[in-house]
């Protein structure tokens, strides 16, 4: 088993923590994003590896304690040190994953000083796109928002910022999923 397929096993598991407060959306969330985060740094000649495994772990502390979710590009950095030290994984790499964790949120300003920092933050937006009944779970189950006008909201803007976040590149992959989605937020 190679070093993706390990951290993936692990990420997997966390969707039984009882305080995982996005069950199994979450984690769809997590393999969606490792997977653009692979092909964005195939296509920008970046480490594949190395973008796919900040994917698999940038919301990975979100599924451990939903008391990381506020900073868990923090946490979940720690915890990518903890897992990737443990498969004796080398720590040159891990400093670029934990990098791109702590400067991949978009509500964060934070400077993304290597390729596959870019190519984690834009396949984070870039999944919203693949995922919008996860987002409508994230607006009525999470958020507790009753009125499926307010969640077409909720989502309709969530899209929005992630659509203002992507790189050109990322907005030409995704364009097609970003029209439905205004179609059907309509």
């Amino acid at each position: 088993m190679n070093i993706v397929q390990k951290v993936r096993k692990i990420v997997e598991g966390a969707k039984y923590q009882k305080t995982n407060i996005y069950g199994v959306t979450g984690l769809n969330h997590i393999f969606l994003v490792a997977n653009f985060a692979r092909i964005l740094a195939q296509k920008r000649k970046a480490d594949p590896e190395i973008a796919e495994l900040a994917g698999l772990l940038h919301d990975y502390s979100c599924l451990m304690n939903k008391k990381y979710v506020d900073e868990h590009e923090v946490h979940s950095g720690r915890k990518a040190k903890e897992i990737l030290t443990k498969l004796n994984y080398p720590q040159e790499k891990i400093d670029i994953i934990i990098d791109a964790i702590y400067c991949h949120r978009g509500s964060k300003k934070r400077p993304k000083k290597t390729i596959e920092a870019r190519c984690l933050a834009d396949a984070d937006a870039m999944a919203h796109f693949n995922s919008i009944p996860s987002l409508f779970y994230l607006a009525y189950v999470t958020y507790k928002i009753q009125d499926l006008k307010e969640a077409k909201k909720f989502v309709g803007e969530k899209l929005g910022r992630s659509w203002k976040k992507l790189s050109p590149d990322a907005k030409k992959i995704i364009k097609a999923q970003y029209e439905a989605a205004k179609i059907i937020l309509k």
